[in-house]
C-alpha cells in the first residue's frame, strides 16, 4: 500500500506507475482515492468543530442551570441533541469512507524501482547473470517423473486416491534427499547469520490481506471452513505477520530470519495443476528467508538475499541464472524482484526455482510494522526470498546429477545429511 501523502502530492506519478504495470483498469482509483481522501478530511474538520461546539454548549447549559434559566437551558439541550446526531452521522460516514479508501489504496500497486524493465509478463523478464556452465548430457535425460519412478522414489497413484491431483508420496532415498536439501538449506542460512524459525502454518484473514494483494489471495490461499484461518502459501506470510502492529526498536534492525514450513497453494490460474510430475503441486515444503530493515538498507539486502540462493545452488553443482522481473510480472506489493532459475538438461533451458522481492514499505503499511526513529515512528522495509523449495530443487538435482545408468550422484555438500551415501541407485 503506497503512502497517501505521496499520492496526494504525486498523482501523475502514481498513474504512470499503473500504466507501467499494464493495469490501466486501475487508473480511475487514483481520482477516487483523492475524492474520498478530501471528503474524509472535510468530515474530520466538521467533526472537530462540532465536538468543540458540543463542549461550548455543555458549558452554556451549566451556566443557564445555575441562573435557573430553564427555558434557555432546554433550548441549548435541544441544540446539543441536534449537534450530537450530526456527529454520529459524521462518524458513520467517515468510517464507511475509511473502509472504501483502504480498499482502494490496497488495490493501487506499489511504486516500482526506476530500473525495473518495462514489460507485460514473465516472457519479457531480463536475464542478468549466469553461474556455472550448463553441461549437455551425452545421453537423453528422461522426464523427472520417470527418473523418480526408476528410483522408486515417488507414488502418485496412491496420492491421487487419498488426496487428489497435485499431491504425491516421496519414498526411500528420494524422500531422504528431499529432507537433506531442506536441512542443508537451514544450516546454510544459519551460517549466514539468520535466525531459524518454525512458524504457524495457519494465519488469520487480516494477516493474509496484509501480506498480499486480493488477486494473489484468491489464486493461492486455502481457507479453513468455519474459521477465520487460512493455510499459508509460504512461510513469509506468517513470518511477516508476526510483526503486525508492532513498533520495533531501531537497534534491533535488521531482523534476518529463515523459516521452514509446508506450503499449500490452490495454483489457480493459467498454469493449472494438471501437469504430469511435481513441478506445480498443491503441497510442498520450503526454506524461506525474510528481512525487516530500515529503508536505507533494503537495496543492499535485496542483492544479498538472491545471491545467497545462487550460492546455495552453485554449492550443489546446479547451474543457475538470475532474471530481473519486468513491470508486468511484479505483484502489486513489489518494488523490485529477481527470479533465480536452474538449468534443466532435459529441456536445455532454465526454469524458476526461487524468487527474491523487495516490497519497500508497502507490506509494512498494510500490517502496521514500524520502527522507532529520533523523529518518531517510521514504516520498515520488508524483503523475502526462497532459499529452496525441494520439489523443484529435486528436479534440478535429479537432472543435473543423473548418470547414464539411471543413478543419481549426491552432491558432496549433501552427503553428510544422507549418511555418507554418494549415489542413489535405480531400482528399475
Amino acid at each position: 500500500m503506497i503512502d497517501i501523502n505521496f499520492l496526494r502530492a504525486n498523482p501523475d506519478a502514481v498513474r504512470e506507475n499503473i500504466r507501467k504495470k499494464f493495469q490501466d483498469k486501475k487508473l480511475p482509483l487514483v481520482d477516487e482515492v483523492l475524492a474520498l481522501d478530501e471528503r474524509r478530511r472535510a468530515l474530520q474538520r466538521e467533526g472537530d468543530e462540532r465536538r468543540a461546539k458540543r463542549n461550548a454548549l455543555s458549558a452554556q447549559i451549566g451556566k443557564y442551570m445555575r441562573e435557573k434559566n430553564t427555558a434557555e437551558a432546554e433550548r441549548v439541550k435541544a441544540e446539543v441533541v441536534e449537534n450530537n446526531e450530526r456527529i454520529s452521522a459524521i462518524e458513520a460516514e467517515a468510517a464507511e469512507i475509511a473502509e472504501k479508501l483502504r480498499k482502494d489504496m490496497m488495490a493501487i500497486p506499489n511504486i516500482i524501482a526506476d530500473d525495473v524493465p518495462i514489460g507485460r509478463d514473465d516472457s519479457e523478464n531480463v536475464e542478468r547473470e549466469r553461474f556455472l556452465e550448463p553441461v549437455k548430457k551425452p545421453f537423453e535425460v528422461p522426464y523427472h517423473l520417470d527418473i523418480l519412478e526408476r528410483l522408486e522414489g515417488i507414488d502418485l497413484d496412491s496420492a491421487r486416491r487419498t488426496s487428489g491431483q497435485g499431491f504425491y508420496y516421496l519414498l526411500g532415498d528420494v524422500a531422504r534427499l528431499h529432507s537433506a536439501v531442506l536441512t542443508y538449506a537451514r544450516d546454510f542460512m544459519i551460517d549466514k547469520g539468520f535466525t531459524y524459525v518454525i512458524p504457524p502454518y495457519m494465519i488469520r484473514s487480516d494477516v493474509v490481506t496484509g501480506v498480499m494483494s486480493f488477486e494473489e489471495m484468491d489464486g493461492m490461499m486455502y481457507k479453513i471452513e468455519g474459521e477465520d484461518l487460512y493455510l499459508i502459501g509460504t512461510s513469509e506470510h506468517s513470518m511477516i505477520g508476526r510483526f503486525m502492529n508492532t513498533v520495533l526498536p531501531a537497534e534491533q534492525l535488521p531482523l534476518t530470519l529463515t523459516s521452514y514450513s509446508p506450503c499449500f497453494r490452490k495454483e489457480k490460474g493459467a498454469h493449472g495443476i494438471e501437469e504430469r510430475g511435481i513441478y506445480r503441486i498443491h503441497q510442498f515444503e520450503k526454506q524461506e528467508m525474510i528481512v525487516i530493515c530500515k529503508p536505507e538498507e533494503s537495496g543492499e539486502w535485496f542483492k544479498k538475499l538472491y545471491s545467497y540462493t545462487v550460492e546455495l545452488f552453485v554449492s550443489m553443482g546446479v547451474p543457475v541464472r538470475t532474471l530481473e522481473c519486468c513491470s508486468g510480472d511484479l505483484a502489486d506489493l513489489k518494488y523490485k524482484s529477481v527470479d533465480v532459475e536452474a538449468w534443466s538438461p532435459r529441456q536445455e533451458k532454465y526454469f524458476e526455482v526461487g524468487s527474491c522481492s523487495n516490497l519497500t514499505d508497502a507490506q509494512a503499511r498494510r500490517l502496521g510494522i514500524r520502527y522507532k526513529t529520533e523523529k518518531g515512528n517510521a514504516f520498515a522495509h520488508t524483503l523475502n526470498n526462497t532459499v529452496v523449495a525441494p520439489p523443484r530443487m529435486l528436479i534440478a538435482l535429479l537432472e543435473n546429477h543423473l548418470n547414464e545408468d539411471g543413478s543419481v550422484n549426491i552432491p558432496p555438500v549433501l552427503q553428510k545429511y544422507m549418511g555418507g551415501k554418494e549415489k542413489i541407485l535405480p531400482k528399475k
